[in-house]
């Protein structure tokens, strides 16, 4: 099983790693474009502090979001934020994330994400990891792909090659680093296969859709994705 506890800790480093930067910024920063389409700085946070309470949900047995158009609803609402009120919602929706995550509890049970998805809870911390940092590049401050930890590049990598194995849309694509880790994802579609090669940050971008795959060296055509 997943280690819980270790991913915990992973996520408050994570955390105070993103409020370490954005306390630098002011509010005219945060209303500035993010690298997302459509969303500010501002909303990327938003989007944080309200994933951290729907995975306080997920793990309590609630609904994720009581709807995908509440959740998009609570984001905009919250995006115009002035920083202190944003950093605040930030620090005390995380501390309630990692209290719950601190608490004695049946890791093994299978939780309800959006959409249908389930997983076990031991990997809902991981997946808090992602948003966390994941998000923190989007917010085009300095921290790029590149400075996210090894393990967790390595382990992201992992997990969205596994989300699109034997995906309809997606041929058969092998992944190199270059460094003899090797994964290989698609499968279910009917273009021909493809294998590519680059850094493990230029992989984990093109897989999580923060890089068009230019970086990466290919045999083919590298396929369009599906979104995450």
């Amino acid at each position: 099983m997943t280690d819980h506890a270790h991913d915990l800790a992973c996520v408050r480093e994570a955390t105070e790693r993103l409020l370490t930067a954005v306390v630098e910024l002011d509010n005219a920063s945060l209303a500035e474009p993010s690298r997302l389409s459509g969303w500010s700085r501002g909303h990327v946070l938003a989007h944080l502090a309200r994933n951290a309470d729907a995975l306080v949900n997920v793990l309590e047995g609630r609904p994720m979001y009581a709807s995908a158009e509440v959740r998009d609803a609570d984001i905009e609402r919250d995006a115009p934020r002035p920083l202190d009120v944003q950093l605040a919602d930030l620090r005390e929706s995380a501390a309630r994330l990692q209290a719950l995550g601190d608490a004695p509890a049946d890791w093994s049970r299978t939780v309800e994400l959006r959409n249908g998805v389930t997983d076990s809870a031991s990997r809902v911390p991981f997946r808090r990891w992602a948003e966390v940092d994941l998000h923190h590049v989007d917010l085009g401050i300095g921290y790029e792909l590149e400075d996210l930890p090894a393990e967790f590049t390595e382990r992201e990598i992992d997990f969205l090659a596994q989300r699109f194995a034997g995906h309809k849309d997606v041929p058969p694509t092998g992944l190199s680093a270059g460094d003899g880790r090797n994964w290989t994802t698609g499968g279910g579609g009917d273009g021909a296969p493809v294998t590519a090669a680059g850094t493990p940050a230029d992989l984990l971008g093109w897989l999580a859709g923060r890089r068009d795959g230019s970086g990466l060296t290919t045999d083919g055509t590298l396929p369009k994705l599906p979104p995450l």
